[in-house]
């Protein structure tokens, strides 16, 4: 096949560039209007909401401690904390044991070592037996729960945070929030792809547009931390409703919001930080077992990933090797376009703003993810702590 010609060449490189530009725009416009936990005074009704936060582990030995000191630590009145050993072999029941040191608020579940019901996946599992701990099998004399929180075992939380969390579900009149943690990254790995998380909702999803609108679709959302009031809980169906997807995060909120509930993922910045995964290996590990479904199907990853890479690797290819000199020249504009974009998501989260200079490399590699994740998933061996990501009986695309 011969090359486009230069006026074609020029007119898809001008047609991607202006889409970078204005997805940037867009994503400015989201990181005005990105709700942030307000800090309540003293006497803020938020302050009596009676919380539980319910944090799944296993084999988190390594890195659950961090997190539990951080939950210990929230001056929260109305605070209960149930963390379930999701049979673990590494120690993390005991380890947890002797950091509550026998603190009131905290109950270390046995979740046992059986392997989840049919047509369940481990997560949405280890979170269905929390949430049941919660609300059906709460101590004699506990307070009914007006909040539950979900919190990954590789989250460390800020001082207040569960306050603050509960302050933003109440002025926003959210029944399901998604506070999205700052993301740490540290490897070469880490730094080229963790930054697409919270860069992706920013530029494509219109924040404001999705809080309001019905559309299940509209959403986004981490499991990392994850707020939701029982009342929406139950009508959504819970984990129930969502017991074999490996996006188990969004297919609950997509779930509430099909019930009726008012979702919005937020800045939660300032009220918690993770790595979600340490080295290149681990990386590579956790995004392939889940961005096959992060799509709909393979079609769909065939398409965004297409999408993304005209936008914003063609213009970079273009003002790097383009033999006219407007080529060059639009394509250039196109690549600081996306630039901008990162720089403005890492500026706003707590990222590292230099790594945008990367930003089609990290698109590059998040299409090298995407297509082994699928071809993994084809083949049905993806597996993550030792259990298979899909059930025996899995979604049709």
């Amino acid at each position: 096949m011969s090359p486009p010609r230069a006026p074609a060449l020029r007119e898809a490189v001008l047609a991607m560039s202006a889409a970078a530009g204005a997805l940037t725009a867009h994503t400015a416009w989201n990181l005005r209007h990105l709700r942030r936990a307000p800090r309540p005074p003293a006497d803020d009704p938020a302050r009596r909401a009676r919380v539980v936060v319910l944090v799944p582990a296993r084999d988190e030995a390594h890195r659950i401690e961090p997190c539990v000191r951080s939950l210990l630590a929230q001056d929260h009145g109305h605070l209960r904390i149930l963390v379930l050993d999701d049979g673990s072999t590494d120690g993390t029941a005991a380890l947890v044991r002797d950091l509550v040191d026998a603190d009131p608020r905290c109950t270390v579940l046995d979740g046992g070592h059986e392997p989840p019901p049919a047509g369940w996946l481990g997560k949405p599992w280890a979170c269905q037996r929390l949430v049941q701990a919660a609300l059906a099998d709460a101590p004699a004399g506990a307070l009914p729960v007006d909040l539950l929180v979900l919190l990954d075992a590789d989250v460390t939380l800020a001082p207040g945070a569960i306050t603050r969390i509960a302050a933003l579900m109440a002025d926003a009149g959210l029944e399901l929030a998604s506070p999205y943690p700052r993301q740490l990254a540290l490897t070469p790995a880490e730094r080229l792809v963790q930054p697409l998380l919270q860069w992706s909702w920013c530029t494509t999803l219109p924040l404001q547009l999705a809080e309001r609108s019905p559309r299940p679709s509209l959403t986004a959302a981490n499991g990392q931390l994850l707020a939701v009031t029982p009342a929406a809980y139950a009508r959504s169906g819970g984990y129930a409703a969502v017991r074999g997807e490996v996006l188990e995060d969004l297919a609950l909120a997509r779930a509430v919001k099909a019930a009726g509930g008012r979702v919005a993922v937020t800045d939660g910045t300032d009220l918690a930080t993770c790595r979600m995964y340490e080295g290149a290996t681990a990386l590579v590990e956790g995004y392939t077992k889940s961005l096959w479904s992060a799509f709909g199907s393979p079609a769909g990853a065939a398409a965004a990933t297409t999408a993304l890479t005209g936008v914003y690797v063609l213009p970079a290819v273009a003002a790097l090797a383009a033999r006219d000199r407007r080529t060059r020249a639009v394509g250039a504009l196109g690549y600081l376009a996306g630039v901008t974009g990162r720089v403005l998501v890492a500026r706003r989260t707590g990222g590292h703003s230099a790594d945008a200079l990367a930003h089609p490399a990290s698109i590059l590699a998040l299409d090298v993810l995407t297509a082994l994740s699928v071809r993994r998933h084809r083949r049905g061996g993806l597996a993550w702590k030792g259990r298979p990501v899909t059930t025996s009986h899995p979604r049709s695309s």
